[in-house]
């Protein structure tokens, strides 16, 4: 770190001001519930055991589910919110956002066939219309919560999970405006790699490195579209991609240049993104280079669980946890990737490894508990006040929160 980054201090502060700001606001009556939630968590993190007390896997499901559908209809339109912040805005509900909208529609899809729910699929093919509604005209979907058309900023990243989305509403309906969509989305990615492999558009809300490894999950969504649209281009693309980010990969696994902001200590969400989008290309490419790539990153990954299933939400370049909250979503992340492995190459050893993530952040979920906002939703961080989107529940855990559940329900139950 250069000691006389005045940039550095800079953040420093306004983060500290943030955060006070919001400490203050905890003691407002209209947050009292939410205040007690923080409170309660801080204690039991001090105590080094969440707080335990789980009912049946099904219950914590259905719930999670339940907020999803709660987060689309707290938006002004189809899409679904970024999450539910009671500090940061007036009701809570913050607006749209297409990057994270757009793989909500997979998991959706793939609990309303799973349940033959059609309320589900309805909500989910709702967010696929709007998607194609606010779809840049370049095919790019745009950085941050949704916003009018001459203000939207371009990002590889959001459009891949965006892409996702798109391409399962089309496996769905084999409705040709999704295809039309997911077509100029996957090319749009495809333009987008420099000559070594890496998306060149990361967008303006996070740091600007040339290189943001998380960013081959992409590549999962590109090689899906290139099977749909039969296109060498697209799924050759999305192959440049995952080696670019291999080349990224230390011999203990770790990969540099990954993380949102902090390169140095990425977080668990974009480890958890690298290895997915390594893993789920080297499956649909049957390259088992990738799969035991993605292999090796995860194990030492989720070996830096303790005994409870709390995972820190930063690790370093030798895989030391520096920070002293858990990243949920990461640990939720992860834990999909450990039962891919077992399910799809019998690495049956990750199972347990996995049941404890989930059992950790399982047991941080409420169900009981009369504020649409937290019932069923998963944090940012634990404890609340942790640094990944801190006092809030960003979509995207819950989202992530469902797909573990769904794949420990098919490992246990088939």
């Amino acid at each position: 770190m250069n000691w006389l980054d005045i940039s550095f201090y800079r953040k420093k502060y306004w983060d500290y001001s943030n955060d006070r700001a919001k400490r203050q606001k905890l003691k407002l009556p209209e947050n009292s519930i939410f205040a007690k939630r923080v409170a309660d968590e801080k204690r039991a993190h001090l105590l080094a055991v969440p707080e335990y007390g789980r009912k049946d896997i099904q219950n914590h499901l259905n719930a999670a589910i339940e907020w999803l559908l709660s987060a689309q209809r707290a938006t002004a339109d189809d899409g679904v919110a970024l999450g539910y912040f009671p500090l940061d805005i007036e009701g809570g509900w913050k607006s749209s956002y297409p990057e994270t909208t757009g793989y909500i529609i997979t998991t959706l899809l793939k609990f309303a066939q799973q349940y033959n729910r059609r309320d589900v699929t309805d909500a989910a093919l709702a967010m696929a219309d709007w998607e194609t509604q606010v779809q840049m005209s370049t095919g790019a979907a745009q950085g941050g919560p949704v916003c009018a058309s001459e203000k939207q900023t371009a990002a590889a990243f959001n459009t891949g999970m965006v892409l996702d989305g798109l391409c399962s509403a089309y496996e769905a309906t084999k409705k040709n405006r999704y295809l039309s969509s997911l077509e100029q989305a996957a090319l749009f990615l495809c333009n987008d790699l420099d000559s070594e492999g890496y998306f060149q558009t990361n967008g303006n809300f996070v740091s600007q490195e040339k290189i943001k490894t998380y960013t081959c999950l992409c590549a999962w969504a590109m090689y899906r579209a290139g099977l749909l649209l039969d296109s060498e281009q697209i799924k050759g693309a999305a192959i440049k991609s995952v080696e670019a980010a291999m080349r990224q990969q230390q011999k203990n696994g770790w990969f540099a240049h990954n993380c949102l902001t902090h390169s140095e200590k990425p977080l668990t969400h974009t480890i958890g993104y690298a290895i997915q989008g390594i893993l789920e290309v080297g499956v649909l490419a049957e390259r088992m280079d990738l799969v035991c790539a993605a292999e090796t990153a995860l194990l030492a990954t989720v070996n830096q669980q303790t005994s409870t299933g709390f995972l820190a939400g930063r690790l370093d370049n030798n895989w030391k946890p520096v920070s002293e909250y858990a990243c949920l979503t990461g640990s939720v992340q992860l834990s999909i990737s450990c039962y891919r492995l077992a399910l799809l190459y019998g690495k049956t050893d990750f199972i347990p490894l996995a049941n404890k993530l989930v059992d950790f952040v399982m047991a941080t979920q409420l169900l009981d508990i009369e504020n649409e906002g937290m019932r069923g939703a998963i944090a940012g961080s634990y404890p609340l006040s942790g640094e990944y989107m801190s006092y809030g529940y960003p979509n995207w855990a819950t989202k992530y929160f469902v797909d573990a559940l769904m794949l420990r329900k098919q490992v246990y139950d088939g």
